[in-house]
């Protein structure tokens, strides 16, 4: 089958061919439909912190069609259409049995999205309802992000919302916070690329981050937000998120920061402000966000940007790197 390979740190993906994977007792075999691009692995591909492999099949957005059954799988079947959860665990123990592989002790984090074929577990595997497609289902991974990030939060229906940073993780907290009642929904980026898309997903406001961004947030939820997510990933968001919330409001972490970072501790302690990290989802906020692609009004799918064949997933894979007018870049790998 093709793949787009990893081949090392800074370098581009390469396109290439390699052995088709072979289902074990209790894994299906997919025929990839989409898988997103996600920001996490632009990160795996820049950063030595993350020890991914020369050869490695990266890409962890991902649905398809089962072709294959290697033993028990809990009644999916060849010819139904599934989304995957990347987080694998051993599908036996508390947590497992909970819903939550994230806290497994042999939690791994798979790949395989950005290839033809991918095995995996089928517990890993939700089947997609009649009406949501297998090109849509790629979607439920960063939904189910998001959705735990709201989660996290316990925000209230009636709380105002501030969202810096319009990436795709940013856009579907909007997506959930405007769907379980928040009452102002703001979006803060460097630029106002993602302004359009962001109202599209839910959102009530949007405003350009600069140095006059405490009072443009202030006016659009009117007055200092009760919670705000952070979305970036970059040192000093943390801080940052602090200085533009409520006395006594939360702070949600989301980004992805692989660097040190820090705050200002004093700020922090003076406002009361409550710090929660956020990171993975469970396998009922997976499903839930598979039956949110049915949503209506403020569809999912206006996270999706463009839609790419294989052989030009590395070039577009690259030029994402830039901020641009791109949000979910879907990888279709059986486009000519």
């Amino acid at each position: 089958m093709k793949a787009a390979l990893f081949d090392t740190i800074g370098k581009p993906l390469v396109i290439g061919d390699v052995d088709d994977p072979k289902p074990q007792r209790g894994q299906l075999l997919l025929k990839i439909c989409r898988c997103g691009i996600c920001g996490s692995d632009l990160h795996m591909t820049a950063e030595e912190v993350f020890g991914v492999r020369k050869g490695d099949v990266l890409g962890h957005e991902f649905s398809g069609e089962i072709v294959e059954v290697g033993g028990d799988a809990g009644g999916l079947k060849v010819g139904d259409q599934v989304s995957v959860a990347p987080i694998r665990g051993c599908g036996t123990c508390a947590s497992c049995l909970r819903g939550e592989p994230a806290w497994c002790e042999k939690m791994t984090l798979i790949g395989g999205g950005y290839a033809q074929y991918a095995a995996v577990e089928a517990h890993q595997c939700r089947r997609l309802p009649w009406g949501i497609s297998a090109a849509d289902g790629a979607l439920a991974e960063p939904l189910a992000v998001g959705l735990h990030g709201v989660t996290q939060s316990a925000m209230k229906p009636g709380d105002t919302v501030l969202i810096v940073g319009a990436g795709a993780i940013g856009l579907a907290v909007a997506f959930w916070a405007r769907r379980q009642g928040a009452r102002k929904v703001v979006l803060a980026d460097l630029t106002d690329l993602q302004a359009e898309r962001t109202m599209a997903l839910g959102a009530t406001g949007f405003v350009v981050s600069d140095e006059e961004v405490a009072g443009k947030v202030a006016t659009a939820c009117d007055g200092l937000p009760d919670i705000v997510f952070e979305c970036v990933g970059r040192p000093g968001m943390i801080d940052h998120c602090i200085s533009l919330v409520r006395p006594r409001g939360k702070v949600v972490v989301l980004g992805l920061c692989t660097a040190p970072d820090h705050m200002d501790s004093f700020r922090a302690i003076s406002k009361e402000v409550t710090i929660i990290m956020s990171v993975f989802f469970n396998m009922h906020e997976f499903a839930n966000s598979i039956d949110a692609l049915d949503s209506g009004r403020f569809a999912p799918q206006n996270l999706i940007s463009d839609l790419v064949g294989l052989k030009d997933m590395p070039a577009t894979f690259e030029a994402l790197r830039k901020r641009t007018t791109q949000c979910k870049v879907l990888v279709d790998p059986f486009a000519e």
